[in-house]
């Protein structure tokens, strides 16, 4: 995962290698949880929820990032800004048009 790190007056910072993302935290969650993802270089992001029908529910980003860590909250609700009902969830992860991973998270009420 870490390549090599960066001295910066005396702290070690790993340098991110590869884009990675994170389990959703807390999972099950009720009602925001925590998404969290590394990008080693500047990217184009879009992260978006989908049902377990394979629907997409919500687009939670689609915007420029800078490389680093970033995380995301997601208030259990949809594009209409409804709450949706408990179940599971798939959040995927695509930077720069590719689709790099997806992670399953549940929402309980």
């Amino acid at each position: 995962l870490l390549e090599s790190q960066i001295e910066d007056a005396g702290i070690y910072a790993p340098e991110i290698s590869k884009i990675k993302l994170y389990n959703n935290y807390p999972n099950p969650f009720n009602p925001t949880t925590t998404i969290k993802f590394d990008l080693p270089n500047d990217s184009n992001v879009n992260i978006e929820i989908y049902n377990i029908k394979g629907q997409k529910v919500k687009t939670l980003t689609n915007e420029k990032y800078s490389k680093g860590k970033h995380l995301l909250l997601w208030n259990g609700k949809n594009d209409s800004n409804k709450e949706i009902s408990s179940g599971v969830y798939f959040y995927k992860l695509d930077v720069d048009g590719k689709t790099k991973n997806v992670e399953k998270c549940l929402l309980i009420k």
